[in-house]
């Protein structure tokens, strides 16, 4: 039995030092067990050549136990270590490296949220139409809170007017184009997000491709063409649209949904005003911290609707009125008649 041990080892030792793979060491280790095993079997009680290979099969077989148990421990042993050894996963990919776990830590304590919901966010991907009022603040608290890709798109420049209450940009950046602006500001409160800066006017022709291209779309634009337009494009992809809009002292919130059951935004408003009606922010006004609250609205129904935490406001629209301090609900449903989404 000493004689095929000190082989064994001397094949082990020798595969050592030349380097040669596990496989075809335990092949060799296996044809010299398998001949040990052949002349236990075949040569009669006596022989020289079954003395000198151990004597019995059953003294082979009580080393084979002992050595599979000294395996399985040592395999066991290895398991656990992995499982203890502390690692930090690099960033992407759904994990997250220990700063961003620091970053997020008031959501991931969240009973609602938790890490499979900071998991969520980092995957999702959702288009904001307009860096203005309503995107600023909107963009600001997505990017702080990881939602991963965020989209940007808007033609506009930064204007000295803009400051009064678009608070993503800066006195530094006027004359600069404000999905540029918004990109510097969201990657310096987190740069751990991508941002997408999309410097064009929306338009029919490009609009379904692009919200393909994302999970959730959030409306920010101030005028009835651009907002028709993306319920549109949204009806046509599926996309889920959080659509909001303010005037003076008041705004309203939605999360448009006809492929999961709410109206579109044409269900709700299925013309434009007739004229004067609805006038823009630049001929009525606007309070400076009203796009702030509807916009931070619109962030936090886009974290709700992505990682699935409380009820949504998904066929019901919110009023609130910050003159008067108040907020009402109003339910809305769809029309079979709506000639955007009636065929879906």
């Amino acid at each position: 039995m000493a004689l095929v041990l000190a082989l064994a080892a001397g094949l082990l030792l020798l595969g050592r030092v030349f380097r040669v793979p596990w496989g075809p060491q335990a092949a060799l280790l296996g044809i010299l067990f398998g001949a040990v095993a052949l002349i236990q079997m075949t040569l009669p009680q006596g022989h020289a050549l079954r003395a000198a290979t151990g004597g019995s099969l059953a003294n082979w077989g009580i080393l084979a136990g002992l050595g599979a148990l000294a395996g399985g421990y040592a395999l066991l042993l290895r398991h656990l270590r992995a499982r203890a050894a502390p690692t930090e996963p690099p960033a992407g990919q759904g994990t997250f490296s220990a700063a961003e776990l620091e970053r997020y830590a008031r959501h991931i304590v969240l009973r609602e949220l938790g890490g499979p919901g900071q998991k969520k966010l980092k995957g999702a991907r959702v288009l904001v139409v307009g860096a203005g009022g309503l995107g600023s603040p909107a963009l600001l608290y997505m990017a702080a809170a990881g939602v991963g890709t965020i989209g940007v798109v808007d033609d506009d420049e930064v204007s000295l007017s803009n400051l009064q209450r678009q608070v993503i940009h800066t006195d530094e950046r006027q004359g600069m184009a404000k999905v540029f602006s918004a990109q510097i500001a969201m990657r310096e409160i987190n740069p751990h997000v991508t941002v997408r800066p999309y410097r064009r006017r929306l338009d029919a022709e490009t609009a379904e491709a692009l919200f393909a291209d994302y999970d959730l779309v959030l409306d920010g634009s101030d005028n009835f063409e651009t907002r028709y337009l993306v319920n549109a494009s949204c009806v046509a992809t599926r996309t889920p649209l959080i659509a909001a809009a303010i005037t003076q002292w008041e705004g309203q919130i939605s999360l448009y949904d006809p492929a999961r059951g709410a109206p579109c935004y044409a269900c709700v408003f299925p013309r434009e005003p007739a004229e004067g009606l609805a006038p823009s922010c630049a001929e009525a006004g606007v309070i400076g911290a009203l796009p702030g609250v509807v916009g931070a609205m619109m962030a936090m129904e886009a974290i709700k609707e992505i990682t699935g935490a409380g009820e949504s406001l998904r066929g019901r629209l919110m009023l609130y009125d910050a003159l008067h301090g108040e907020n009402r609900i109003v339910r809305v449903a769809r029309r079979a008649d709506c000639a955007v989404c009636g065929g879906i």
